[in-house]
């Protein structure tokens, strides 16, 4: 008993994993049509051109073969109409001209008429007389016939015409033949015969001929149209790849340019227009060559100028500093301005030393000459150094370093070197802007990347400040001097090293608010970090962002003000 259910259920599952794969097929394939119809321009124009060549088409060949179609009807229809109203003529005539006086002599004469009406008619597929219901003669006779399966032919509708109008009446009907039906005329006259009355006269003309002839031309222009569609699909073809081969050309050819290769040339052929764009672009290409290699010259003899300017400030600062440390020495003896001069001497040398090791590094960078150090480094041990070397400066003023760590080590490769002095320039930079606010630190990681964050509580800094914390010498307010004695080059180095790992670094702030620094690193060289571990804004931030892109508009209060209020 269960065998069969057994069975059932068996092709069921059969048929539905059979239907699922099919589905996906079918999924697969429209993906596949979708990227091809998005991707190649040639695609496109070929196909909406061969789609509108083809309706074009189409509908002319539905108008000609509808106005040849109605031009044989009609044609055939006059013919057939003279030719039915010739028969009854002659017919009525006979009728008319005849002694006859018996049943069986009406009867022969009319099976007599319709058999010569049958053979001088032009195609008729037979003759048919037929009695009128309400004929007046005292004797009824067999209704003639050259085909009695026409019967059926002759409807209701065309013999009430017939009886009613007195006239010549007809109607299209389909012909049965031996293979189905052909179209015809069915043609009703009435005639009145001796002894039998009135009587009806029907000949019906078969339209095979001149089915033949529309089958044949509509043939014929399917397979015209047919051809055009593919002269159609060919032609779209070759001129599309006429005017698209210099394009695709020229993308080729940017895309080499944007990749380095300066002498790439576009290849010019012909006179014409698209030649012409080949010329133009290559002139372009010559020109940009000739601006990028004089940048290019000019950015080297910059790098070398500084780097050559910061090797040789070191002789004469050394020279500079050892006279200094002698004046630093002996301030004491000194009156109370030159022993403070003394003191600011030391001060600045000590800024300046800075600023020439810090133009050393940016032209090792700018030079590509920066290499990485890499060893697994523990993120949280790096930064309780550098938070240790902070914290005295912190206290100075008033500010206190916070810092949220994992319990688990933190570690990623890194250079041990550059990641300390990125961290040490953001905790600095923190501590100088803090406004003796608390610092806070964390430290986050997933699965490809790990990352700091740096926030404090000061004066904050705009967008447009956020956009060029990084710039090389930059301050937001040139009026605000540096209080620590920074270079204005600590930022763009740190961004440097980040980059030379691999990793990012970021910048947000709020005026009033206080500012975040993140630096987010790569845990394995070459992996991709996607998002990183931290948010950059605070969620106030995200809460006040979301308020503004709202539909409500800003002037929503959001949740956390409401709690704040209750």
């Amino acid at each position: 008993m269960n065998a069969p259910a057994g069975r059932e259920r068996s092709w069921w599952q059969r048929a539905v994993r059979t239907s699922i794969q099919a589905s996906r097929w079918l999924r697969r394939r429209a993906r596949v049509a979708l990227r091809a119809w998005r991707h190649s321009l040639r695609l496109r124009v070929s196909a909406t051109t061969v789609a509108v060549g083809t309706l074009a088409l189409v509908l002319l060949a539905v108008v000609l073969a509808d106005q040849v179609r109605d031009g044989l009807f009609d044609q055939r229809r006059e013919q057939v109409l003279a030719d039915a109203a010739n028969g009854a003529e002659q017919a009525q005539q006979q009728f008319d001209s005849t002694t006859v006086s018996s049943v069986q002599d009406v009867q022969q004469l009319g099976d007599d008429m319709v058999r010569a009406l049958q053979q001088s008619s032009l195609d008729a597929a037979g003759v048919l007389l037929l009695p009128s219901p309400d004929q007046s003669g005292s004797g009824l006779i067999q209704a003639p016939a050259t085909n009695n399966a026409l019967r059926p032919v002759i409807s209701d509708e065309l013999r009430a015409q017939v009886r009613d109008e007195q006239f010549q009446q007809w109607q299209s009907v389909a012909v049965p033949d031996g293979s189905g039906t052909v179209p015809g005329i069915a043609v009703g006259s009435p005639v009145t015969m001796p002894v039998a009355g009135e009587n009806e006269l029907y000949i019906v003309y078969s339209l095979a001929s001149e089915q033949a002839q529309l089958s044949l031309l509509q043939r014929v222009l399917a397979v015209g149209a047919a051809s055009l569609v593919v002269l159609l699909l060919v032609m779209a073809w070759y001129l599309t790849r006429q005017v698209l081969d210099p394009v695709q050309q020229a993308a080729r050819t940017a895309e080499r340019l944007a990749d380095g290769h300066l002498t790439e040339r576009m290849e010019v052929r012909g006179r014409d227009e698209l030649a012409t764009l080949s010329k133009s672009f290559n002139e372009m290409a010559t020109s940009l060559q000739d601006q990028i290699e004089k940048l290019a010259e000019l950015s080297r003899m910059q790098q070398r100028f500084v780097s050559d300017v910061s090797h040789e400030l070191r002789t004469p600062l050394t020279t500079v500093r050892m006279a200094a440390e002698v004046l630093y020495e002996a301030r004491k003896s000194f009156g109370p301005s030159q022993a403070r001069s003394a003191e600011l001497l030391q001060n600045q040398l000590d800024r300046f030393e800075n600023l020439l090791v810090d133009l050393l590094e940016i032209s090792r960078f700018d030079a590509g000459a920066a290499v990485l150090d890499v060893e697994a480094l523990d993120l949280r041990v790096v930064l309780d150094r550098v938070a240790a070397l902070t914290e005295p400066l912190a206290a100075e003023r008033g500010s206190t370093i916070r810092m949220q760590t994992p319990e688990a080590p933190v570690v990623a490769d890194a250079d041990a070197r550059r990641v300390e002095r990125v961290l040490r320039n953001l905790l600095v930079n923190a501590v100088e802007h803090g406004e003796g606010k608390d610092i806070e630190v964390l430290v986050g990681e997933h699965e490809t990347a790990v990352a700091v964050a740096v926030r404090d509580h000061g004066i904050g800094m705009t967008p447009v400040q956020a956009e060029h914390v990084f710039d090389r010498f930059w301050r937001a307010d040139p009026a605000r001097a540096r209080t620590l004695g920074g270079t204005g080059l600590g930022l763009a180095i740190a961004l440097e090293d980040a980059r030379l790992h691999g990793g990012t670094l970021d910048a947000w702030g709020t005026p009033g608010e206080g500012a975040t620094f993140r630096l987010t690193l790569p845990r394995r060289a070459g992996l991709e970090i996607g998002e990183s571990p931290l948010r950059l804004r605070p969620e106030r931030a995200e809460a006040t962002l979301a308020r503004a892109n709202d539909p409500a508009g800003p002037a929503a209060v959001p949740q956390w003000e409401q709690e704040e209020e209750s």
